[in-house]
Formats: structure tokens, C-alpha cells, sequence
């Protein structure tokens, strides 16, 4: 997609640039949800740079370009910016089919990199949502998405994205299917989401996504009964201070949501 229309990071922060040394020193703490490691490659450092600051168009051109790990930040700033910002829903589809696609070839072609693995369902997560959960569990997208999120935990049991992740995909076929259907079709208990939601905080405590992603799916699991804890949820998301750009989308969703 052309890079000029995209739309621009509407919230642009000195806090998000990691110039020089300053992403190195705060890798850790940027990258606690997805435990990429620090990439050897400049041209993928200066990627994600792009990326934390919002600059997701030039994080895409910069991560292609570099290919290699390069790929998974390219991936990463596509589904965030589609996720987040993209306002045309022909458009959001069409960015994170690409992004599903690039990160299963990734996948395919580094079978032991856990973001890859993390990068597709993440993408196809989304993808399903935008065209509708029951269409796309009818697509075979549900134990597609499934099977990437196990071998991401797999290959990283602390990858605290993938466990938000896999407590959606519980949360969004009870949602949609039911309770039984969906226990017996696609293995989905309530139980086992608030599992993975909760094991999703207790690793990144200060994630306004993990925090979210678990309000949204109590409410989608137990409805009006766990409005309570699913508010609580929300305002301690709304009240972080976002240390990037994706976290700044994800607090100002919280701050939505509580509204």
C-alpha cells in the first residue's frame, strides 16, 4: 500500500523517540509484551525506532527493506497502524491479509522465531474480527490462529501478547458460538481464556493491552456480571503512562471504552 496514504500518528510524543543509544537502554521495557530480542542489524534498529515513535509507513518500508528480523517489525507496525488508525475498512482487510501473509512465510521460513508465529495470529486475529468472527471460524481462520499462538507459547511461555492473544480467541468463539459449540468445535472454555488473560498481566502488569484485551474478553465471556472488573480493568489501563506509540492507541482505547 502507498505509504502516502496512510494516515499520521495523531498523537506525537518526544517521550516516544529512541534516538541513539536510548533504544538499547529501554529495549527491555518496550519489548516486555513481545520479547523480540534486540536486533545486531542498524537497519532494523532504526525500523523500530520508526515504529515506537508512530512513524508506522517508514517502520514498513525500513523493516522490508532489511528483511530478515526486519520483517517482524514490518509486520508489527503494518497490523498496528491497520488495527489502530486505518479508517477504511477495505483498506484495514487488505494491510492485515498482506501482514498475515508476509509473517506465514516468516513462519514458514523461521519455524523456532516466536514473533513470526505471534505476528500471523495477531494479524489473522484481527482480520477475522473485520470480516466477522463466525466467517472467518467458517474460513478455517480459527484453528489457524490457534496453532500460531500455541507455537508461539511453545517456543516462549512468557510472550505476554500471545497470551492476551489466546484468551481473546477463547473469549471470541464463546462470544459468538456459545458456550458447548464452542468447547466441543473449537476447544474454547471460559475458564482456560481467563487463565491465559490473567497469566498476560501478571507478565507485563504495566500493558495497557494486556489489561484491555482482558477487560473486553470478561465481558465477552460472563456479559453484564463482570462489568465491574472489566471497568476496574480499564481505568488502571487508562491511567499508564505509554512508553510508545502502540501503548499511546491502546490507553487512549482504554480512555474510550471507560467513557
Amino acid at each position: 500500500m502507498a505509504k502516502s496514504k496512510w494516515s499520521p500518528f495523531p498523537h506525537p510524543d518526544k517521550a516516544f523517540v529512541y534516538a541513539g543509544e536510548a533504544l538499547r537502554k529501554n529495549w527491555e521495557r518496550l519489548h516486555r509484551g513481545d520479547r523480540e530480542p534486540f536486533p545486531k542489524d542498524p537497519k532494523v534498529q532504526e525500523a523500530w525506532r520508526q515504529y515506537h515513535r508512530g512513524a508506522f509507513a517508514e517502520a514498513v518500508a525500513l523493516g522490508l527493506a532489511a528483511g530478515g528480523a526486519g520483517l517482524t517489525v514490518a509486520n508489527k507496525a503494518q497490523s498496528i497502524y491497520a488495527n489502530g488508525l486505518e479508517k477504511k475498512a477495505a483498506v484495514r482487510s487488505a494491510l492485515l491479509e498482506e501482514a498475515m501473509n508476509r509473517a506465514q512465510a516468516q513462519a514458514v521460513a523461521e519455524p523456532k522465531n516466536a514473533n513470526a508465529h505471534y505476528q500471523f495470529a495477531y494479524a489473522a486475529g484481527r482480520y477475522s474480527q473485520g470480516i466477522s468472527v463466525a466467517k472467518a471460524l467458517s474460513q478455517g481462520f480459527g484453528g489457524r490462529i490457534r496453532a500460531a499462538l500455541e507455537a508461539t507459547l511453545k517456543l516462549d511461555p512468557k510472550h505476554a501478547e500471545a497470551h492476551s492473544a489466546m484468551g481473546t480467541y477463547h473469549a471470541e468463539i464463546i462470544d459468538k458460538v456459545g458456550a458447548l459449540v464452542g468447547g466441543l468445535t473449537y476447544g474454547a472454555k471460559k475458564e482456560l481464556g481467563e487463565e491465559h488473560f490473567r497469566k498476560a498481566v501478571k507478565l507485563a502488569p504495566d500493558s495497557a493491552i494486556a489489561l484491555t484485551e482482558f477487560a473486553n474478553g470478561l465481558v465477552m465471556m460472563h456479559g453484564k456480571k463482570a462489568l465491574a472488573e472489566a471497568s476496574a480493568l480499564y481505568a488502571k489501563a487508562a491511567a499508564l503512562e505509554p512508553r510508545d506509540a502502540m501503548e499511546k492507541l491502546d490507553v487512549e482505547a482504554a480512555k474510550a471504552e471507560l467513557e
